[in-house]
């Protein structure tokens, strides 16, 4: 998945704080203030519900806490300054945790270690709440991942060295369940592209019953590996390594499979051939069966499968499909003890509720519309009812609604116009929600309330001082308007003009460019530092505009997949028609039309700056793909097939070969260690544009991955801030 910033949770009205102060009072921003930690949120820490439905957890400070909903009043479950083991000078820090389901003991994560983008690895510990007592899982050497308590907590599974084993409790012994664990042979975690482009880590499963284990095995010895080096800690290159499956490439080959956890013989499921994509396994409501998401290689047919742990065999239950393709989520959902399962589609055009029974029959359609459900959030089967946010109330929106199993009394929750993101939410005891709501201009506020009506209980963060920070600089908010194509297509953008704006004069413009499939720039949500740089550029004298061209998401099936077989070209000209639109208005300078983006935004900026009649002076490519032979193999090929079936839409999304087009001033930006959009990308954008005589300005940064992070941000926004300076 290609990387983008994604709106941060958020605000609880428009308030008037947000409007310009008086002009002596203003302080304008700047890149030190930006991304120097001044406008740095308050969160609220990961909540996790207490099983009497009134209370919830989350560390605070060194502690584990509990607080009651209602009154907020807090009591503290475990000193963290007790959490000590014999042998370690310190108390283990708590960075995440699990309960048992009798809340008896507790599994603690910590000293965790990066693999591929987050810290999957580290050590795990039981707390046993009464005795206060703090016990290590395993003392064998190796790092610990994905350590999860058995049904009735007494033992813990967990995958070390590839390798899954499970650990009894009160005897301390440990049992290996796997034994072919290998940098190529990986049980009950991922390689990277699954995990990248599939959005799964955790591979394994304890059954309903304790007794078995269910686990992906995924064999990446077919996988070719990418190299590139690390020229910077010491007088000889290091080389890197990654498997990584291109475009058109061998990929990993994945099985199921289903192991006693006493140890013993696994039952492999007869999931038919190991090329195609076991997306999503939970146990189905059952200790004996399992339901398996597979897909083929093009991604257009999802079957849900119903799996025999005992034998292995497998029937489908039904299959989705798409002319394009089918998107994978997590709402598949079982109720009604089992009998019927919850699931998404975009059968209809847009992304659906569905009830099927669990012969796989549908048993009926929940929702229907002209939007599409965004996120099942919670299943209260006791009830009968289903929450989700859709897109209902407009594309740039996302609210909160619920409706019956029976399809029945929907109801909108969550009024505020904006976006609502749902951090926690438990349907145990009253029923309540932690929501976090903001608009574009409006930074967090997180506050907790009823799943009967959404009703407000109390604000746990409402984000004020920056608030006032944005009122103090003069932060003017942005205004969201349309554009037509001249097919006739309505595209949704916003607009930052200059704080003292002044229509009679003339500004240049620069457009800020994701533009990826599903993806969306213009929500009414908070924008993150990200935003506060476009306020800083407009504090400058320039209007800052977003446009979400075709593709993009919250908008249908077909809006989104009108770029199917053919990335860049429509999406180009969508770009290229909105700014051909800003330069009719009077305030715009027609001559000054800029702009930027970053990873497929990236690809978007140089693609566009090298279409045929293309209106733009300047553009930054940050990060950017610059030929999809060149991407990963699972992403790459949902939108575009092969290579070999499809060399034609290649080449002519390819900026790499239309270099020769180039018109405008072009700065290319990215990360020597970049294990997701490789360097080799600018590397031979570089090459082409030389060839073609074009010049260009390159700046490279040493072994820093997709993100660009690691103590450069405000070197890369200061250089990027310069050269729209001397550019446009």
């Amino acid at each position: 998945m290609l990387f983008r910033t994604r709106p941060a949770a958020a605000g609880l009205t428009f308030a008037l704080a947000l409007m310009a102060a008086p002009a002596a009072a203003q302080q304008p921003l700047t890149i030190q203030r930006v991304f120097g930690g001044e406008f740095r949120l308050q969160g609220v820490p990961e909540a996790h519900w207490m099983k009497d439905g009134q209370r919830f957890s989350y560390i605070r400070g060194a502690d584990l806490v509990a607080e009651d909903a209602r009154t907020g009043n807090s009591t503290v479950l475990v000193q963290g300054a007790r959490l000590t083991v014999p042998g370690r000078a310190e108390p283990v820090e708590i960075e995440g945790y699990e309960w048992s389901d009798d809340e008896r003991k507790l599994l603690i994560y910590s000293e965790s270690q990066p693999v591929w983008r987050q810290n999957t690895k580290g050590r795990y510990y039981v707390y046993d709440v009464a005795a206060g007592r703090l016990s290590p899982v395993s003392t064998a050497p190796g790092w610990q991942q994905f350590a999860k308590f058995s049904p009735d907590a007494s033992k813990v599974g967990f995958v070390r060295d590839n390798d899954l084993w499970v650990v009894d409790l009160a005897t301390g012994r440990e049992t290996r369940l796997t034994r072919d664990g290998s940098e190529t042979i990986i049980n009950g975690t991922f390689d990277w592209v699954y995990e990248e482009e599939l959005g799964v880590q955790d591979g394994w499963r304890w059954s309903p019953d304790g007794a078995r284990v269910a686990f992906w095995r995924i064999d990446q010895s077919p996988v070719r590996t990418f190299t590139w080096l690390n020229d910077t800690d010491s007088a000889y290159s290091r080389p890197i390594e990654l498997r990584y499956p291109k475009a058109g490439a061998a990929n990993p080959k994945a099985r199921i499979g289903v192991v006693a956890a006493a140890g013993g013989e696994t039952r492999w499921m007869d999931t038919g051939a190991d090329t195609l994509y076991l997306a999503r396994m939970e146990w189905a409501e059952s200790p004996n069966e399992l339901v398996i998401q597979r897909m083929n290689r093009h991604q257009n047919g999802l079957d849900v499968l119903m799996a025999n742990a005992a034998t292995g065999a497998v029937r489908t239950l039904f299959t989705d499909t798409d002319p394009a393709w089918v998107d994978v989520d997590d709402d598949l959902t079982f109720v009604g003890g089992g009998r019927q399962l919850l699931w998404t589609s975009e059968k209809d055009g847009f992304n659906h509720l569905y009830l099927h029974n669990r012969d796989g029959s549908q048993a009926r359609q929940l929702t229907r519309g002209q939007w599409d459900v965004t996120e099942v959030v919670a299943v209260d089967a006791e009830d009968g009812w289903v929450y989700f946010t859709s897109t209902e109330a407009g594309p740039e929106e996302r609210q909160l609604y619920r409706v019956r199993l029976d399809g029945s009394r929907k109801e909108q929750l969550t009024t505020e116009p904006g976006t609502h993101s749902i951090v926690t939410f438990t349907t145990e005891g009253d029923g309540y929600f932690l929501d976090a709501y903001s608009r574009a201009a409006i930074p967090p506020v997180y506050s907790l309330r009823r799943a009967a009506g959404g009703a407000q209980v109390r604000t746990l963060v409402d984000n004020a001082e920056v608030k006032a920070k944005l009122a103090s600089v003069g932060a003017v908010a942005p205004e969201f308007f349309t554009v037509k194509t001249a097919d006739g297509t309505e595209l949704n953008g916003w607009m930052i003009k200059p704080p003292s704006f002044d229509p009679n004069k003339k500004y240049p413009v620069l457009m800020y460019v994701y533009g990826g499939p599903g993806s969306q720039t213009v929500t009414d949500a908070w924008g993150g530092s990200r935003y506060l740089w476009h306020q800083m550029l407009a504090q400058r004298g320039y209007i800052v505009v977003s446009v979400d061209n075709r593709g993009t998401g919250g908008r249908g099936s077909a809006f989104k997949k009108a770029t199917y077989q053919n990335l860049g070209a429509r999406e180009a000209g969508d770009q290229i028609e909105a700014a051909r639109y800003m330069a009719t208005l009077p305030y715009v300078d027609a001559s000054r039309l800029g702009i930027w983006g970053w990873s497929y935004g990236g690809y978007m900026t140089s693609f566009t700056m090298m279409q045929p009649g293309s209106p733009f002076k300047a553009g930054i490519a940050v990060a950017p793909v610059a030929d999809w032979r060149l991407y990963d193999s699972i992403y790459t090929e949902r939108f575009m097939r092969t290579p070999q079936e499809n060399p034609q839409g290649y080449d002519r999304s390819s900026p790499v070969k239309l270099a020769a087009n180039l018109k405008g001033s072009l700065l290319l930006i990215h990360g020597t260690g970049d294990d997701n959009v490789h360097f080799q990308n600018s590397m031979q954008l570089a090459d082409a544009l030389q060839n073609a005589n074009k010049q260009f300005d390159f700046m490279l940064y040493p072994n820093r991955n997709h993100g660009i992070a690691g103590g450069r941000t405000q070197h890369l926004y200061t250089l990027m801030t310069d050269w729209i300076t001397e550019n446009l």
